[in-house]
């Protein structure tokens, strides 16, 4: 007997605002039904030593180092900015009081 029934998938798509004909409930509920039977195998598995991670390959971030630096061209590259007041970028507001 199948797990889900027709019912079931036209009560989802009409949830979701979809509209689907009758090939296409039947379609979604075999194709449903073989992803939970790929879960049912997934849950078989013994991964009681297998750590928890977030990635299936590792991410190593790789920052440059936090450095203070003068430009000597300070101004130069102050004008280069859209607007600018005294020594500083002006933007526009985006918070309101």
């Amino acid at each position: 007997m199948s797990r889900i029934s027709r019912e079931e998938v036209s009560k989802v798509a009409q949830l979701a605002k979809l509209k689907l004909n009758e090939e296409q409930i039947d379609n979604h509920a075999t194709q449903i039904e073989k992803i939970l039977d790929y879960i049912n195998q997934l849950e078989k598995i013994d991964t009681t030593n297998v750590p928890c991670t977030t990635r299936a390959i590792e991410v190593i971030n790789n920052f440059r180092s936090d450095a203070n630096v003068t430009y000597k061209n300070r101004d130069e590259i102050l004008n280069l900015a859209p607007s600018r007041e005294n020594d500083f970028f002006k933007v526009p507001k985006i918070i309101k009081d």
